[in-house]
């Protein structure tokens, strides 16, 4: 089971007096900002087999914190603000993280591909497990939703066009 709590900059005082206890806790937020107490923090807990952990999340724009779970590679995924983390799923260890120049929408997954999509407003990059780049695409419009939809990523401009790719090479598919 896995929970998420955010609050906006400079209220982190008031989510981290609610922390549950128990388990290993993580404070990744020095990676996003130097000083995190002053932006907008998450909290994520999770209690599985393995256990109970919680990492806590920085952020310089306000956003609402999303995972995934990519259960062949073992990592939790959580993407927030203007940072991608991966998270080892049984344990909340720190295996990588990703900063983007453009608030992220979205991070996709398929069992068809060996790779997330990491989707921000401005370009879709594909992750391996290890967080290298597969491939990359910069938009020349700003981007406002991603989704995986018959085989294909469908990203959604700021003037409500869709574009087509192959999730799996980048190439467009229109």
């Amino acid at each position: 089971m896995a929970r998420y709590r955010w609050v906006g900059s400079g209220e982190s005082a008031a989510l981290f007096a609610l922390s549950e206890a128990g388990g290993t806790l993580r404070d990744l937020g020095t990676l996003a900002v130097p000083d995190p107490e002053a932006v907008c923090r998450a909290e994520l807990r999770v209690e599985g087999p393995g256990g109970a952990w919680a990492a806590r999340f920085a952020s310089l724009v306000y956003d609402e914190p999303s995972g995934l779970f990519w259960d062949g590679a073992g990592l939790l995924l959580v993407a927030y603000g203007l940072h991608l983390w991966a998270l080892d799923a049984r344990s909340g260890e720190l295996r990588w993280s990703r900063r983007s120049g453009s608030p992220l929408l979205a991070v996709l997954g398929s069992s068809r591909l060996d790779h997330v999509l990491l989707q921000s407003e401005i370009e879709t990059v594909a992750l391996r497990s290890d967080g290298s780049v597969a491939w990359r695409i910069a938009h020349g419009e700003v981007l406002v939703g991603a989704e995986l939809v018959g085989g294909r990523l469908v990203l959604t401009t700021y003037r409500g066009q869709h574009l087509a790719f192959d999730p799996a090479t980048g190439r467009s598919t229109q």
